[in-house]
């Protein structure tokens, strides 16, 4: 059974209703704006994708994090291409350690190399790609009712988010968070530390009990890194999607919406310390997308280089953290993967 067409508050976070997407646009534009302006993250509710896809996509990445990790590293991360598996490798600037997990990201052109093969993952590229497709078709939605929030044409966003196009850069991340039972680490031990996406949108798909997830609402612009100290829970129910907008479209909006800091906190000994499976799908600009603001970001730039600033922002950041890290305790930063 549907839910009421009405969008309502739940769960500290606004849900947003696509069911009657056509008839009731105007209404899902009021109520994505009010979420997009005022929190930055989103619930979305009868968007088309069934629990049952949901959960065999989930299977599907379940069975290959399951593989052995010499069988898993014949699909090796290129950063530069945005694509494949990493493990312990991912160091946030607000962390200056790794993220306690591990991740496989697939996109849809030019890395066809990096898609685990059918003899090592039955079906998984037919079930992934599958599965990309309907989460585009979600995001066109939202993006389309974005565009229209913000006053532009219909097809803005879609447009400069373009599959078929061979310099397409949205990518779908399968994430597993390892198994830590009766194991404690360091504060500064996070299995995501605090970030906020590059990109435009993102669709995050949780499976029940799983929770971790955490957003710190309220960053008044795409380029600073302060991160405030009060943190809501993200707890959707299954079929649910999490929906959050990223550095991109705060800056098309000229900081209107918000790009807010997000991580998933690692369990303490006597919680629910199992292994915790996410899927994000990231809408991320074509890399010959301009993107240009009309008031406080007038000066045009292409995504491709939007994102290399970004990572630049990032490196730099990373790299101030590690040097008071060694400030304050030498031996601690000579030791690896202690800074």
């Amino acid at each position: 059974m549907e839910t009421s067409a009405k969008p309502t508050v739940q769960r500290n976070f606004i849900e947003i209703d696509l069911s009657d997407y056509e008839r009731r646009q105007d209404e899902i534009v009021t109520e994505l704006m009010r979420a997009a302006t005022t929190q930055g993250f989103f619930y979305v509710v009868n968007h088309g994708i069934s629990v049952e896809t949901i959960r065999t996509m989930f299977q599907a990445s379940h069975d290959f994090f399951a593989l052995p990790d010499n069988v898993k590293s014949k699909y090796p991360i290129d950063v530069s291409r945005n694509a494949g598996w990493e493990k312990l490798a991912q160091i946030r600037p607000s962390t200056g350690v790794a993220d306690l997990k591990e991740s496989l990201q697939l996109g849809f052109h030019n890395v066809d190399e990096l898609w685990p093969k059918h003899e090592d993952a039955p079906n998984f590229k037919e079930t992934a790609t599958d599965f990309m497709h309907q989460c585009n078709e979600v995001s066109a939605k939202l993006l389309t009712c974005l565009a229209l929030g913000l006053g532009f044409e219909a097809d803005f966003f879609t447009r400069c988010h373009d599959i078929t196009k061979s310099d397409c850069l949205n990518t779908l991340r399968c994430l597993h968070y390892h198994d830590i039972t009766g194991q404690s680490f360091p504060p500064e031990y996070w299995r995501a530390g605090a970030h906020t996406d590059f990109d435009t949108l993102t669709l995050l798909f949780q499976r029940p009990g799983e929770d971790g997830l955490e957003v710190c609402p309220g960053r008044e612009a795409s380029t600073e890194f302060a991160v405030g100290d009060v943190w809501s829970p993200v707890s959707p129910k299954e079929g649910e999607i999490v929906c959050n907008l990223g550095d991109m479209i705060m800056r098309w909006s000229d900081d209107v919406f918000k790009s807010n800091f997000h991580r998933v906190r690692a369990p303490k000994v006597g919680e629910y310390q199992g292994p915790r499976y996410s899927i994000a799908y990231f809408n991320q600009a074509n890399k010959s997308a301009i993107i240009q603001g009309r008031t406080r970001y007038p000066d045009p730039i292409t995504s491709q280089e939007f994102i290399r600033q970004a990572m630049h922002r990032n490196y730099t950041a990373l790299q101030e953290l590690q040097a008071r890290q060694a400030e304050q305790d030498p031996i601690a930063a000579a030791i690896p993967g202690t800074a």
